[in-house]
């Protein structure tokens, strides 16, 4: 449980200069996208019916794009600012299937800070494992805001 326990938070927008970049991998594997199409009850058989998708332009079962952006947002919360970020904007661009079992390169870049409106914006690119490029995306993200303690000012008039 994390009641009364000290949670250690991202970046703070001072900490953060244009330019930075932050480079992750990621593997699809069964696991990750049977916990997706359970949680999401997605039946979509061009992700998970071999049979199905062979006959598509695909030729295989791809992986669900909102899987995709999950795997960049999770970036942003645990990485790039970090814990107590926030997502405000964002836009994606899928120009090639992704499918299962494939290893994704992950290269998130800081483009601006703005101080004054307490606000990153980055932008994403992944590439599989023939380097080809497969998702683009720009993102607005609000880093974690310093906390206050709760007894700061309680002590203020004695």
């Amino acid at each position: 449980m994390l009641i009364g326990k000290k949670r250690k938070l991202g970046r703070k927008i001072d900490e953060i200069q244009a330019g930075e970049k932050l480079e992750m991998q990621e593997t699809i594997e069964d696991k990750d996208l049977l916990l997706y199409l359970g949680l999401t009850n997605d039946n979509n058989p061009l992700f998970i019916q071999h049979d199905y998708a062979t006959l598509t332009p695909y030729k295989k079962p791809v992986v669900p794009q909102v899987m995709l952006m999950g795997m960049v947002t999770s970036a942003v919360s645990k990485y790039l600012p970090g814990p107590g970020s926030s997502i405000v904007e964002s836009s994606f661009t899928f120009i090639k299937p992704v499918y299962h079992y494939s290893k994704l390169t992950f290269l998130f870049e800081i483009t601006e800070v703005n101080r004054d409106k307490h606000m990153v914006n980055m932008k994403v690119r992944a590439e599989n494992e023939q380097g080809i490029e497969v998702l683009k995306s720009t993102l607005q993200v609000c880093p974690p805001y310093a906390t206050k303690s709760i007894t700061s000012n309680t002590m203020e008039n004695f």
